[in-house]
C-alpha cells in the first residue's frame, strides 16, 4: 500500500504542507487555523489513512520528553547492549524512546532522521553509518545530537567513544606476545571510524613489535556472515593463519561456526580472540579471549550530556574516549615463535 505524504494532503485539501503540518501536530488554535480547517483536514488525513501525526501527538502528550535513538543492526549484540542501557536510563530521567536501526544504510539512515524530527525528539543519540556529517550538523543547530560509538574526526558533532586503536593494538600484541607471527583480522565496514581505529591499531602493533608477522585485513562487515566466509576461504588457502582477530562479537560467531565445520580445536589447532564483550563469551568451549569496551559507561555517559544539555541548555562539545581491556580467557594457545621470511609481510 502507497504511503500517503503531506504533498498528498496539500494536493487533495488545497491547503499548504505547513498548514496541515500544524493541524496535525496540534498547533491550530496557536497559529490561528479556523476551526473548519483544522476538521477538513483532519478528516482527510483520517480517509487517507495518514498516521504519523498520531505518534508525534503520544509523543508530546506523554510524560517527559523524547530521545531519538539510532543504531546499525540490533541484531549486533555490541549495538543491542548500548540501546539497552540507554533505554533504561533515559527511563529512570522521565525520558521515552525512539527507536531506529539504520541496517548499516545510509540512505536508510537518513530516513530515520527525517522521521525523527518530524516527530519533534528532543534530543538524539546516533551511531552513524554515513560517510558525512553534513546532514546530523544541520539537525544539531535545532536538536542536540551526540554520537556513541563512531563518530566523525573532522566535525563539531560531540561523542563518546571507545579507544577502538589502543583495544585493537592490545590484542594483536596479546597475539604477538604468545608467538603468533601468521595472523588473519577479519574487519568490519571499512567506512566506519571505529574499522579503521582498529586496523590501524593491529598495523601499528605489528610495527612496534619489530619482527616479521603475515599480517591479512579482511573482510568488510560487522557481520556473522562476514566472519564465517572470511574464515572459510582462510582456511581452504595454503597457508592457514595461526591465529585469527575477529573485530566484532557477530564476526567472531561466523568464524567459530566456520571452524568447527572443519573440526579445528580453539586453541589447539588455531587461536581466536575477538573485540566486544559479552558473557556468553565465558561459557564458550573454551572461554574466548577479547577486547572489553566499557559499553554500558559509554551510554551513561551519552545519556546524561543529552538531559544535561536539554534540561539546563548546556551546550554539547564533549568528545570522550573511554578506556577498553583484554579479558584474557583460553582461547589464546602460547606457541613457539614463528619465522616468516619478509618478503611474506603484507606490504
Amino acid at each position: 500500500m502507497k504511503k500517503e505524504t503531506l504533498e498528498d494532503l496539500s494536493r487533495i485539501t488545497g491547503y499548504s504542507k505547513t498548514t496541515i503540518s500544524r493541524v496535525l501536530n496540534g498547533k491550530g488554535k496557536e497559529f490561528r487555523i479556523n476551526d473548519e480547517t483544522c476538521q477538513q483536514i483532519i478528516q482527510a488525513a483520517k480517509e487517507l489513512n495518514y498516521r504519523p501525526y498520531l505518534v508525534a501527538q503520544f509523543l508530546r502528550k506523554s510524560e517527559g520528553r523524547t530521545l531519538g535513538i539510532a543504531v546499525p543492526f540490533l541484531s549486533n549484540l555490541f549495538f543491542a547492549q548500548l540501546v539497552s542501557t540507554i533505554t533504561i536510563e533515559a527511563k529512570k530521567n522521565n525520558y521515552s524512546v525512539m527507536l531506529f536501526d539504520t541496517q548499516e544504510d545510509a540512505n536508510i539512515e537518513k530516513k530515520c532522521i527525517s522521521a525523527m524530527v518530524e516527530y519533534e525528539v528532543n534530543g538524539i543519540i546516533i551511531a552513524p553509518c554515513s560517510e558525512t556529517p553534513d546532514l546530523l550538523e544541520i539537525i544539531s543547530k535545532n536538536i542536540p545530537v551526540i554520537l556513541i560509538d563512531r563518530y566523525f574526526r573532522d566535525s563539531f558533532l560531540p561523542y563518546v567513544s571507545t579507544n577502538n586503536y589502543k583495544g585493537a593494538y592490545d590484542a594483536m600484541m596479546t597475539l604477538l606476545n604468545a608467538g603468533h607471527r601468521d595472523i588473519l583480522c577479519i574487519r568490519g565496514p571499512e567506512t566506519a571510524v571505529t574499522t579503521q581505529e582498529r586496523v590501524k591499531g593491529c598495523r601499528k602493533a605489528v610495527i612496534d613489535f619489530g619482527q616479521p608477522v603475515r599480517l591479512q585485513m579482511l573482510g568488510n562487515e560487522f557481520s556473522i556472515q562476514n566472519g564465517y566466509t572470511e574464515t572459510k576461504v582462510a582456511l581452504i588457502g595454503p597457508r592457514v593463519p595461526t591465529a585469527i582477530f575477529a573485530m566484532s562479537t557477530n564476526i567472531l560467531l561466523g568464524t567459530i561456526k566456520a571452524l568447527r565445520e572443519q573440526n579445528m580445536d580453539i586453541p589447539n589447532d588455531i587461536s581466536v580472540i575477538s573485540f566486544d564483550d559479552s558473557v556468553f563469551l565465558d561459557y564458550m568451549n573454551p572461554p574466548i579471549t577479547r577486547v572489553a569496551q566499557p559499553t554500558e559507561h559509554m551510554a551513561l555517559a551519552a545519556v546524561k550530556m543529552m538531559i544535561n544539555c536539554i534540561n539546563e541548555g548546556k551546550q554539547l562539545q564533549s568528545r570522550i574516549f573511554m578506556a577498553p581491556t583484554v579479558i584474557a580467557k583460553e582461547s589464546v594457545k602460547i606457541i613457539n615463535p614463528l619465522v616468516v621470511p619478509t618478503d611474506n609481510r603484507e606490504k
